[in-house]
C-alpha cells in the first residue's frame, strides 16, 4: 500500500465522519471556529485538525465538543452526517408474524414533525425547500410515487421509505393511483 502523500496518515471513515458532524453543528449555530475551540478549551488547530477528520479525539475531548455544542455526545458518534438520499425497500414477512424493523435512527439536537400526505393521482407536487439541515424522511403508506431530490428521484411503492436533504429541490408524481406517505421532517434546532 503506498503511503498518503506528505506522510499523512489515512483520514479514517469514523474520524471523517465525526469531523462533519462537529463542523455542520457548529456552523448551523453560526459559531465560528475560534469560537467553538474557546467554549470547548482546545486550540483553534486541534479543533481545525478535528473537523478536517485527521484526528482521534479522546472520549473527553468529544465531550467538551458537545457540551460546547449543547448537544448529547451521541450526536457527534452518529452515522447520521451524509444528507444523501437513504432508501429502504420494503420488506416481505411471513402472514401473522409480527416485525419491527429500525427505518432510520434521528439524532436529538432536531426538532420533528409528522405529517400525512395524500396525492391524488396523476400530480406533480414541487416540494420547497425546508430550513437548512432538514432531512425529510418519506414512509409509503399505499399507492405508488416518484419523489425525492430533483437530481436523484426514486420510485417508491408501499412499506418503502426514503430520507433525503429537504433544504435542497425535491419533488413528489404520482401516476394512476392515489398515493399515502407519513413524511416526518427533522429540523436541527437554532440555538
Amino acid at each position: 500500500m503506498t503511503p498518503p502523500p506528505s506522510g499523512r496518515l489515512p483520514v479514517s471513515s469514523t474520524a471523517a465522519a465525526v469531523g462533519a458532524k462537529i463542523r455542520l453543528r457548529r456552523q448551523q449555530r453560526g459559531m465560528s471556529a475560534a469560537e467553538m475551540a474557546r467554549r470547548a478549551g482546545l486550540s483553534k488547530a486541534t479543533l481545525s485538525q478535528l473537523e478536517a477528520g485527521n484526528g482521534n479525539p479522546t472520549i473527553d475531548t468529544l465531550d467538551a465538543i458537545a457540551i460546547a455544542l449543547r448537544i448529547p455526545i451521541a450526536d457527534l458518534l452518529a452515522r447520521d452526517a451524509d444528507t444523501g438520499p437513504v432508501f429502504r425497500p420494503a420488506t416481505d414477512r411471513e402472514p401473522g408474524e409480527v416485525s419491527r424493523e429500525l427505518l432510520r435512527r434521528i439524532s436529538s439536537g432536531n426538532s420533528l414533525e409528522i405529517w400525512r400526505l395524500r396525492i391524488p393521482p396523476e400530480t406533480e407536487l414541487p416540494g420547497v425547500p425546508h430550513a437548512t439541515g432538514t432531512i425529510e424522511h418519506l414512509l409509503i403508506a399505499a399507492g405508488r410515487v416518484t419523489a425525492g431530490p430533483v437530481d436523484a428521484p426514486q420510485e417508491l411503492a408501499p412499506g418503502d421509505m426514503l430520507a433525503f436533504a429537504g433544504d435542497a429541490p425535491h419533488f413528489y408524481r404520482t401516476g394512476v393511483e392515489e398515493v399515502d406517505i407519513t413524511v416526518v421532517f427533522a429540523s436541527p434546532i437554532s440555538t
